[in-house]
């Protein structure tokens, strides 16, 4: 099994890497596990203190359980990977089935901060973008898919996003074995890694389609 990590600040196009290298990747052959199913669950707090949660914090993820299911996985048994909503900061009573592949893609944009989980990493990938063009992907993502207002987003940058990036994030790019400038417009840094993916898993396949995960309710 090959683990790749994939990380980089908020908006700087993770999402758009990985779904570009699953492309060109073997059906059934890729898993994505990402960070932000495993925040920890805060749904039983009141809305102003649901307010104030710093997802940008490492502390805010349950390094514990992510680090256990990349484990499971290696070790060949399935998982059940948490579903995490931002709009009521809990997670659902259902979770994702999750079982081993060839390939294991860990996206987020803390997950080279934290030592035990980059040591279960064969390549770190760190996905950089210039600043004004991760706000103005925050914004729009913010605005469309977590219920905030304009000015909720930028306060929210303002106090959160920004600081932390620089004290948590930026600096793990140091750890990285690639780094992916301008995201998912990068075509040869994806061409290249997708090569090295791909030869892992079979020299002879190019094309294909990451497995999808099924749907449990506990």
């Amino acid at each position: 099994m090959l683990i790749i990590g994939i990380a980089g600040g908020s908006g700087s196009g993770k999402s758009t890497v990985v779904k570009q290298v699953i492309k060109h990747l073997p059906k059934e052959a890729v898993t994505v596990i990402p960070q932000d199913a495993y925040y920890k669950d805060n749904g039983h707090k009141s809305a102003g203190e649901r307010a104030k949660i710093n997802f940008d914090h490492p502390s805010s993820i349950e390094w514990g359980l992510l680090i256990k299911h990349l484990e499971t996985l290696k070790s060949g048994t399935s998982i059940e990977m948490p579903i995490y909503s931002y709009v009521t900061c809990a997670r659902s009573k259902e979770t994702v089935t999750v079982n081993p592949s060839k390939v294991i893609l860990v996206e987020g944009i803390l997950i080279l901060s934290n030592p035990r989980l980059r040591q279960k990493m064969d390549i770190k990938v760190f996905v950089d973008a210039d600043g004004d063009d991760r706000l103005m992907r925050i914004i729009w993502r913010d605005i469309e898919e977590r219920g905030r207002s304009f000015q909720q987003v930028l306060e929210h940058y303002e106090q959160f996003v920004k600081p932390m990036h620089l004290q948590f994030i930026e600096p793990t790019k140091r750890y990285a074995d690639i780094i992916v400038p301008q995201g998912g417009q990068n075509k040869v840094a994806i061409d290249i890694l997708s090569s090295r993916v791909r030869t892992h898993i079979n020299p002879e396949v190019h094309d294909g389609k990451a497995a999808q995960p099924s749907l449990k309710r506990t």
